[in-house]
């Protein structure tokens, strides 16, 4: 192999191949795994991270912390991704994912140095895959989602693993109230929740924890065009929303107009406000006190509401508008003249403006059947907010899957054993050489609990031998760690659940990528960009050596 090398390649290539590569591929992996495997379970670490700009984050969530990295191992690289895509997917399970992936890997080497060929222990791989979502179908049961007591339970499983758990139902209140309120029946018994469109989560600092709520319609941070003359409190509010400018229509670009009288100016100066004015009079035509646009709004139609009662807001962010038409039931309107009285929205029961710390907030709630929420967030510092709100997004994705697929296996580790119990029962009936890299992947899954088990501070060897010998025949399905004092305990009684979805998602998405990394087995880096033909090599080399030197002078 090497004799050829030298014959192939330039110096500036760097190529390895072969075992060199499997290896550093595993090592890589490791390590990624390593840095996020203390953040899983409910006893988990946080890391802080320092970024370039000097900024900090304080977050135990898998994913987030992955994405701060900045990692020059492909292999590195690709296991980020692994994160990233189940917390876009399901948006839970993140740190699973890659103590998983990793765990494959891993177990993995032992065949690499005994010279298996990968694609042999892929094969097996993706074999143990199938089984072990087949046994993930035996062990899930179904959920009623109106029970809120179940859902209730379903998502501080999920997020006892997270910083908030501490502040109890919380955040898992919040999360389910959000999402029940915006789900939006399809018929056939689908569900759609769009959880990043309706549901927008306005972070506030100042006050407690326990001061955060969903509102039952939305708030935006703006005040009424005329603080003074406008009321800034109505009670079921007829409002009419707005995607044009209440403003007179200026030229594109420069207008020039010669004006030769005195007298035409002011008949220009007239015509602009009839405009403002007929504007004005077809939207007061249907009575609203509320009148919104994403547009701006000139004085005088100001004057003309404020004369009328009506209050008015001026240049609000589109995706807000669309919440505030889903909340009260109002049509965006692109030209008032079209205006119809279907349009006016008056599903809400209150407009209020309130002054939260130093700014002004408005509120549109107590909507009668909102399809759009706030979900508003109080805490003492920044960091803090910004931690809830990802623990808040991830009890959003868990109750949305249910929502979606309300189907529950049970968590802390247990899940996992049963399929490495299952599999490994499998394990004997296959023939040939797949039969030890399936068994591997079988022990493979015992990382999760074996990472909850030394999250918690317990004796690590005896509670999985504890844990193995009682699912050891595939029975006892339920039994797990509770991650919070490290007993051996029956799921179903400590009410600790997994989604269905994420779990199986998890997996899929472990075994796949440790199927890819394993096949790689050449890296090759430093290749150089091709000349175009024609250019002779002399020239460009001159014009590149002036560049460095440009380049060089600038920073000083």
């Amino acid at each position: 192999m090497m004799v050829y090398q030298d014959l192939l390649t330039d110096d500036s290539l760097k190529r390895e191949s072969g075992r060199k590569v499997h290896h550093a591929n595993i090592q890589a992996s490791k390590a990624v795994a390593d840095i996020i495997r203390t953040t899983l379970g409910p006893r988990s670490m946080l890391k802080m991270l320092l970024d370039a700009a000097g900024g900090i984050v304080v977050t135990n969530d898998g994913n987030a912390i992955l994405r701060e990295l900045d990692v020059a191992h492909p292999a590195a690289k690709s296991m980020i991704e692994l994160s990233r895509t189940q917390d876009e997917e399901v948006g839970d399970g993140t740190t699973s994912v890659i103590v998983l992936a990793g765990e494959m890997l891993h177990v993995a080497e032992a065949f690499i140095d005994k010279h298996y060929h990968p694609t042999v222990i892929c094969r097996a791989y993706n074999k143990a895959l199938e089984d072990a979502i087949s046994a993930l179908d035996k062990i899930a049961m179904t959920v009623d989602v109106n029970d809120r007591a179940t859902m209730l339970g379903l998502v501080k499983s999920c997020i006892g693993t997270k910083f908030t758990s501490q502040f109890g139902d919380l955040i898992a209140d919040l999360a389910i109230d959000a999402t029940t309120m915006v789900g939006v029946e399809l018929g056939q018994g689908l569900r759609e929740v769009d959880i990043k469109k309706y549901i927008k989560i306005e972070k506030i600092p100042g006050g407690r924890l326990e001061d955060s709520q969903v509102l039952k319609g939305v708030m935006f941070n703006k005040d009424v065009v005329a603080p003074g003359k406008m009321r800034r409190k109505i009670l079921n509010p007829r409002i009419i929303l707005l995607d044009s400018a209440l403003e007179y229509k200026k030229g594109e670009n420069q207008t020039n107009a010669e004006l030769l009288r005195e007298e035409d100016w002011s008949v220009l100066l007239k015509l602009e406000e009839e405009y403002i004015e007929n504007l004005c009079v077809q939207i007061l035509k249907f009575k609203p006190d509320l009148v919104i646009t994403e547009k701006g709004l000139s004085d005088l139609a100001c004057h003309y509401f404020s004369k009328a009662g009506v209050s008015a807001i001026r240049r609000l962010r589109k995706t807000d508008n669309n919440r505030i038409a889903r909340a009260s039931g109002a049509v965006i309107v692109n030209r008032p003249d079209e205006l119809q009285e279907s349009d006016v929205g008056t599903g809400a029961g209150l407009f209020e403006v309130k002054k939260i710390g130093d700014e002004f907030f408005a509120f549109i709630v107590d909507c009668k059947d909102p399809k759009a929420c706030t979900v508003l967030l109080r805490g003492a510092s920044k960091d803090l907010l910004n931690e809830v709100e990802r623990n808040l997004q991830d009890a959003m994705s868990v109750a949305r899957n249910i929502i979606k697929n309300p189907k529950l296996v049970p968590g802390g580790g247990a899940t996992e054993l049963t399929v490495s119990a299952v599999l490994k029962q499998k394990s004997s009936s296959i023939e040939g050489v797949e039969k030890w890299p399936y068994e591997a992947a079988a022990i493979a899954f015992e990382a999760i609990p074996r990472t909850l088990a030394q999250n918690c501070g317990v004796n690590v060897i005896r509670t999985m031998t504890a844990l193995q010998g009682k699912h050891a025949n595939g029975e006892n399905s339920w039994i797990g760690i509770d991650g919070n004092t490290g007993e051996i305990a029956d799921m179903k009684e400590r009410k600790i659940w997994d989604s269905y979805t994420v779990k199986a998602q998890a997996f899929k998405t472990a075994i796949e990528a440790a199927s890819m990394l394993l096949r790689i087995d050449d890296i090759v880096s430093g290749i150089k960009k091709r000349q175009a033909p024609g250019s002779g090599p002399a020239k460009p080399k001159i014009e590149q050596e002036g560049d460095a030197d440009n380049e060089q002078m600038i920073p000083e």
